[in-house]
């Protein structure tokens, strides 16, 4: 319940209505907020003294600032309130390249917050940089994100309503938010080379200052104007910077504000190929795909308060903002995309478990009621806490994974549904590594593998275990040369005639060697 309430001032001009959350008494003026620290109702009107007090004939309470930040279903229309309805979460990649833990730390984040607040979740590829596209990668990154059990409700191959989900095909958009932009005055057509560019960033390295645009087309006369865009000179279009921007609060790093009119000149939103940069397209696409909650890295929390300035120069109500910690190697370096050891594809290769995975890279950093081990997705969706979300980078000790990985994987063996799944996965690698050295087919067949599983679990950390060099008698004949066999037993005739597939048992005692399937 929320109780809609004014504070009255000493001051009858300076009253203003505020909203309270019930649970957490978190108040909002509309322009920040609060925490109540003794809330007092007097007659559906909660009474504030700034100056100390009218003679003690009414009861007056304090409000204190405060970070602290609620998340029931009441203080969200308080505080970072679900401004468009149900909530809708994005995860925005660049085909550039496959999906890496970065990348999908984020989308994990995104995508429990939607499931928590019953919203949805949305993939959207940012391909606007044609020139640095991989083929594959907008393909792979969907079907990995499906692999790690994090699917979208919304996406380029399973549509939706506020498709298309390819920036590419969404062009027509830009250009209009673009002309829109320009129309008011907010924007303007730039006509400075690439070699005028390229000058003044020479000219500032120099000199020790920042490259920046020196706004120089943004002071042509409509005469000058009209005489280039008549002569098709090509152009960009900028969007003017102001000063005066607006603090915004990040549901991570609380209120912020980054005067980017003194420190930038203003940015390209459109270039000359009719393609948008990154600053308009995001803005453009969150709007009209109506994102509620926009989850991203903390590098670009800096940009953010240019992006505000685009919303109020379109128009356009901003979503609520929150930037993620780094995630960062053990020793604090960054994750570089150079470690091919990172990418989703390369675990997955390699026998890791998606839940696995998706435990560790959450328990290295925070958001959630506990840190244990062993947390399954319906786990992480339950303890998902948002104002535990601590501005700290995570650091990720990669070393840990094979750990997280068989305590998983006992998960997943002690489960009928989802054993089933490894027995198949286990039939494809048998085949792979062995091939045609597999001279038995029984050792392919279900009931033999899941007693194989069974045995096993505790011991290994993946089930690419089991089709190493260390494992390889369990699926092939051992092969010994006539010296080998004499040395291990007299008996080597008899062991040559022996019914692999009938007697493995009486051959393993025979020759010593160990066994495990009764």
């Amino acid at each position: 319940m929320l109780l809609s309430s004014f504070i009255h001032c000493s001051t009858p001009s300076r009253c203003f209505p505020i909203k309270t959350c019930t649970r957490c008494c978190q108040y909002s003026t509309g322009r920040s907020v609060r925490i109540l620290d003794t809330p007092v109702l007097l007659k559906n009107a909660l009474t504030f003294n700034r100056s100390g007090g009218h003679g003690g004939k009414q009861q007056y309470m304090r409000l204190k600032s405060s970070r602290k930040r609620c998340f029931s279903s009441e203080c969200d229309e308080v505080g970072h309130q679900h401004e468009h309805g149900d909530v809708r979460v994005r995860f925005a990649p660049s085909p550039t390249g496959f999906l890496h833990l970065g990348g999908l730390r984020t989308a994990l984040y995104n995508y429990i917050y939607a499931k928590k607040y019953g919203g949805s979740f949305i993939l959207r590829m940012e391909d606007t940089d044609q020139s640095r596209l991989v083929p594959g990668a907008a393909e792979s990154i969907e079907d990995m994100l499906e692999w790690a059990g994090i699917p979208p409700d919304e996406s380029p191959r399973g549509g939706g309503q506020y498709g298309p989900y390819l920036q590419s095909q969404r062009l027509s958009l830009y250009s209009q938010a673009a002309d829109s932009l320009v129309q008011t005055g907010k924007a303007y057509h730039c006509f400075c080379s690439q070699q005028r560019l390229e000058l003044l960033k020479r000219e500032a390295l120099r000199s020790g200052q920042t490259p920046r645009y020196d706004n120089r087309c943004r002071h042509l006369r409509p005469d000058q104007l009209e005489e280039k865009l008549d002569q098709k000179v090509p152009h960009v279009i900028r969007f003017r910077l102001e000063s005066g921007v607006e603090p915004f609060n990040d549901l991570v790093f609380g209120w912020n504000r980054h005067e980017v009119a003194q420190v930038e000149g203003d940015p390209v939103v459109l270039k000359a190929d009719g393609f948008p940069t990154y600053h308009l397209a995001n803005v453009v696409d969150d709007h009209l795909m109506k994102v509620s909650h926009v989850l991203r890295g903390s590098e670009w929390l800096i940009s953010t308060s240019k992006h505000l300035l685009l919303y109020r120069a379109l128009g356009w109500k901003p979503p609520v903002f929150g930037h993620l910690p780094l995630l960062l190697n053990r020793d604090g370096s960054k994750l570089s995309k150079r470690q091919g050891d990172i990418y989703i594809q390369s675990f997955q290769r390699s026998g890791a478990l998606p839940e696995a995975l998706l435990d560790i890279t959450t328990h290295c950093g925070s958001g959630f009621n506990s840190n244990r081990v062993g947390r399954k997705m319906e786990e992480l969706i339950t303890e998902f806490n948002p104002s535990k979300i601590t501005t700290h980078s995570a650091l990720l000790d990669l070393d840990k994974l094979p750990e997280f990985n068989k305590i998983h994987l006992q998960q997943r063996i002690d489960d009928a549904v989802q054993r089933d799944w490894l027995v198949r996965d286990l039939q494809v690698r048998i085949q792979e590594v062995y091939g045609t050295q597999v001279q038995d087919q029984d050792v392919l067949q279900p009931d033999y593998i899941t007693r194989v599983l069974h045995l096993r679990k505790g011991h290994i950390s993946s089930v690419s275990d089991l089709v190493s060099s260390e494992y390889s008698y369990l699926w092939v004949r051992p092969s010994f040369s006539d010296q080998q066999m004499t040395a291990l037993s007299s008996e080597t005739q008899h062991i040559a005639t022996l019914d692999y597939s009938g007697s493995y048992h009486n051959y393993c005692r025979l020759t010593g060697l160990p066994w495990f399937i009764p």
